[in-house]
């Protein structure tokens, strides 16, 4: 009998756009054979549907990515039965593959849903993707474990509103500038600003809270981005090291996914024993927050020195993702990587007879 896996996607975060471009590639990778597929589908305004058309059929105007269109409303049971309302046909799943990206999917509440009916999924678990996924949390955890992370000050919006130009003055003096804002629940850069004034510095505040209700103002570092890909459970492994070379002054939304000209350097260029050192960071991070499965962790690389930036729980599967080449370039192809992350999933959580 073949493995049943639901393939999760969408969401309602600013990043299910690129969740359905992740989909799509990892849709058209899987091996049927041994797979049983079946698409699932999360709308902007929280519907699960059965969707009418596969992420490869969703149009996207020029200089856009694809949304979730329509579909069959989707019912979650105990054991991870799944019931599409209109088509009255029960389809137990053995596995899901998370790929929602953002909060709403890869910030442990999906995670906890799926806890709570017994399903095997893909990825990291409840307490290890909250962490993964609130930048203000994980710093000091990173830093705590020993590991360097790239200097931060996180406010909250409670904080801003009492006195806003109080806090600009508290990130201005202890982080200094320029200085990047952002979120400290989203990726794929969605809401991150680069501030070189004060002036800039209050908007990039007010802009980043405008998605979340806590941001991160961080020290902007002149250096080189580079990238690590962690792959198992309790003994995981690091990927060869990547460079981003942005096709932006940084890898913002829009140099990630809709224009040309980043490049993925793979392996970078660095010396070995920095190469090594960023592949025992990477995985030092990933058991520092009790991760699973798989998760990309960002560095800075300025001189010598290599700084933490940030850990992804459920890094972009979409073709110019680093996480899947990264594998790729270390011996693993795409759609081993896929048979590999069931794999761990199933060794995390044995299978409920059906």
């Amino acid at each position: 009998m073949k493995v049943r896996i639901a393939v999760l996607y969408g969401g309602m975060s600013a990043e299910h756009e690129v969740s359905v471009v992740s989909a799509r590639s990892v849709l058209a990778a899987i091996d049927r054979d041994k797979y049983d597929v079946l698409p699932i589908a999360i709308t902007k305004s929280g519907e699960w549907l059965l969707p009418d058309k596969a992420p490869n059929e969703l149009k996207a105007a020029e200089g856009s990515l694809p949304e979730v269109g329509g579909g069959q409303a989707v019912v979650l049971r105990d054991g991870g039965q799944l019931l599409a309302s209109r088509a009255h046909q029960e389809a137990p799943v053995d596995v899901v593959f998370v790929l929602l990206h953002g909060p709403g999917g890869e910030d442990g509440t999906v995670q906890g849903l799926l806890e709570t009916l017994g399903v095997p999924y893909v990825g990291a678990g409840v307490a290890a993707s909250a962490l993964g996924m609130d930048k203000s949390l994980q710093k000091p955890v990173f830093a705590n474990a020993g590991i360097p992370v790239t200097p931060w000050v996180a406010i909250t919006e409670a904080e801003f509103d009492r006195d806003p130009q109080a806090a600009v003055r508290r990130a201005r003096d202890a982080i200094g500038l320029p200085a990047f804002t952002k979120p400290a629940n989203l990726g794929s850069s969605v809401g991150v600003s680069k501030c070189r004034t004060v002036e800039e510095l209050q908007r990039g505040i007010e802009s980043a809270f405008s998605h979340d209700h806590a941001i991160l103002v961080e020290q902007a570092i002149d250096g080189r981005e580079l990238e690590c890909a962690v792959l198992g459970n309790d003994e995981p492994d690091a990927s060869i090291v990547g460079e981003v070379v942005p096709a932006h002054e940084f890898y913002d939304y829009e140099a990630k996914y809709l224009v040309e000209g980043s490049k993925l350097v793979i392996p970078a260029q660095i010396p070995d024993e920095i190469s090594e050192q960023i592949r025992r960071y990477a995985v030092q991070a990933f058991k520092a927050i009790g991760c699973a499965g798989m998760a990309r962790v960002d560095f800075f690389l300025q001189g010598s020195s290599i700084l933490l930036n940030e850990i992804n729980t459920i890094p972009g599967f979409t073709p110019i993702s680093m996480y899947p080449k990264l594998w790729e370039a270390s011996g693993i192809p795409y759609a081993k990587l896929i048979d590999r992350l069931i794999e761990l999933a199933l060794e995390r959580h044995p299978v409920r007879p059906r």
